[in-house]
């Protein structure tokens, strides 16, 4: 069975919120694929409500588009503490902090409820579980801590 680096990773070291590299692979036409760990919250310590999470990962997948090239997904870890980011490219961890610190300053002071796309019925699997108001909340909560571009050492963007 093949080793998952994200579970070789001691989550008892991590100081979150951060930003980090999980991998960088090419592939074998020369593409270039990195996934990113984007920690909001301590691992272990809190976990974001689904309803929060599903809304940030709405916005995020619209809002990070504007501000990074090449995003292929973003979507929740299953502990509900961040998000994986999958992008083409090698962007740094540092470009990846600042276009999240961006995107959650913009949830967190002027998007509102129609700013979130595929919310209804036909465009989401689970359109009854959002919320607008703990996506804003945990956005806030994220920048107040600050996004760090190290997951073991403090080196807020």
């Amino acid at each position: 069975m093949a080793e998952v680096e994200s579970f070789t990773l001691d989550h008892t070291k991590v100081k979150a919120p951060y930003v980090r590299e999980i991998t960088s692979e090419q592939g074998p036409k020369g593409d270039v694929l990195t996934n990113f760990d984007l920690r909001f919250v301590q691992p272990n310590e809190n976990a974001i409500p689904t309803a929060g999470l599903h809304t940030l990962e709405h916005l995020l997948a619209d809002l990070l588009r504007d501000r990074i090239e090449g995003i292929i997904d973003c979507s929740p870890f299953g502990c509900r503490t961040g998000f994986h980011l999958i992008v083409w490219g090698s962007p740094s961890a540092t470009e990846v902090a600042t276009a999240l610190k961006e995107a959650l300053e913009k949830i967190a002071t002027t998007i509102e409820w129609e700013d979130v796309q595929g919310t209804d019925i036909i465009s989401c699997g689970n359109y009854k579980d959002h919320s607008l108001f703990a996506a804003k909340e945990w956005s806030k909560l994220v920048l107040e801590a600050g996004i760090s571009d190290d997951a073991f050492v403090r080196q807020v963007v």
